[in-house]
């Protein structure tokens, strides 16, 4: 038996046929990022070889990107059809244990001066292990979703939702935990906002008090805010972010920004050309990574960003729609928590990108480069296609599952329920 049933009747929800468009969409999105990255990673080889006297064979950051695809279809599939997630439920745990104490580890390699910790601009983010690089808080950001949602279905059923001692005391130091270690000992506020949106779908279908869900967000806005007001160099994004916006004279904060918008302007309608990028070759910063919406514009045009956001939005909506069918509450938390953390990582990105909001770290899910965010993300999409597999026909309010009358069968199972 799966998910839960009205007192007094047991329902069976069979196992019926995935939902295709979340499949194809993930797979879509990682082959559109290998696309690009084999098109302007000879430019960004070129690059860093000119600047800083490395070595990177044209096809490296392909070979990279292919290595990183690869596995995460491994990590798909692994949570899609091998590994139930029941089980992984039973480590929920542990999970988020040790991903605070990779990233307690990471802070204190860092501080020491290790070679283990591997800093980029000033911030360390990864562990350096040699051939790959590891970065904690995407681990951390799949451990609070499990977390999470076991946390939460437990204080469900003890009916503990919003009270002080047994409900936010634990919720505010394993949250508090995970966003300091992100925001302040790694200086990642991207990453910093994927977890609050994490957390706050979560505790919004939760059943938190809605005054107390209110106060929560606001303090945690307020202290966002802190941790933004008292750092040089956020405030510098901030700054150049108002300089771009008014028209300001071009400076070397404003560079970032500038040129990606300028590289989506290039682009115009259909595009300069898989190839053709002249932003990739040295203009835009972090052209592979956080920058790949940009080159994306300029080589595709307004159409093929208008398709990219097409298929994130389907991408949305079908996560959305798996979550609003699933029966069981940590099921439809975990899938809830999926949700915001891509819709976070999309927004955050697309709209520094556009210079809608300041210039932020944060990846584009999917189609930038890197392996570890790609890994756990794929991961946790295979998550959302195996509960996609168990929805029931008729959709679930956001109320107490155990006071629904009924729950009807699934789209593609049949019908029939135990006597």
């Amino acid at each position: 038996m799966r998910g839960q049933a009205p007192p007094g009747e047991a329902t069976i929800m069979r196992k019926h046929k995935s939902d295709i468009v979340i499949l194809f969409a993930t797979l879509g999105l990682m082959a559109l990022g290998l696309i690009v990255i084999y098109a302007i990673g000879p430019m960004r080889a070129n690059v860093l070889n000119s600047t800083y006297g490395t070595d990177y064979a044209g096809n490296y950051f392909f070979i990279g990107q292919l290595r990183s695809v690869a596995i995460s279809l491994v990590a798909f599939f692994l949570a899609f059809k091998v590994i139930p997630y029941k089980y992984v439920q039973k480590f929920a745990k542990p999970l988020i244990i040790i991903a605070i104490l990779m990233s307690v580890a990471l802070y204190v390699l860092a501080l020491s001066g290790s070679s283990l910790a591997k800093c980029e601009l000033g911030e360390c983010r990864w562990f350096n292990l040699g051939i790959v690089s590891f970065q904690p808080a995407e681990f951390l950001k799949l451990a609070l979703v499990i977390y999470l949602a076991d946390f939460l279905t437990r204080k469900r059923e003890e009916n503990a939702i919003g009270k002080w001692k047994e409900f936010w005391l634990p919720l505010i130091l394993v949250c508090g935990a995970s966003l300091g270690l992100v925001v302040v000992a790694q200086g990642d506020l991207g990453t910093g906002v994927a977890l609050i949106s994490i957390i706050f779908c979560m505790l919004l279908i939760a059943g938190v008090p809605a005054k107390q869900y209110w106060i929560m967000l606001v303090i945690v806005i307020a202290v966002a805010i802190g941790s933004v007001v008292t750092s040089a160099h956020r405030m510098e994004r901030i700054n150049a972010w108002v300089d771009t916006i008014t028209g300001a004279e071009s400076s070397d904060q404003t560079y970032h920004i500038e040129n990606s918008m300028l590289a989506i302007g290039t682009g115009g309608l259909t595009g300069v050309g898989i190839g053709n990028s002249v932003q990739a070759t040295g203009y835009l910063p972090e052209s592979i990574n956080d920058s790949v919406f940009a080159i994306m514009g300029e080589t595709f045009g307004f159409i093929g960003l208008f398709l990219v956001l097409s298929v994130f939005g389907v991408l949305l909506l079908r996560i959305l729609k798996v979550a609003s069918h699933t029966v069981a509450t940590d099921e439809r938390l975990v899938t809830v928590g999926i949700f915001g953390w891509t819709l976070a990582q999309v927004v955050v990105n697309i709209m520094a990108m556009t210079g809608l909001v300041p210039v932020t770290g944060i990846t584009l899910p999917l189609l930038s480069y890197g392996g570890t965010s790609m890994v756990f993300l794929a991961y946790a999409l295979g998550l959302v296609l195996q509960f996609s597999c168990y929805t029931s026909r008729e959709e679930v309010k956001n109320v107490d599952i155990s006071s629904r009358g009924r729950i009807r069968g699934s789209h593609y199972s049949s019908r029939r329920r135990n006597s």
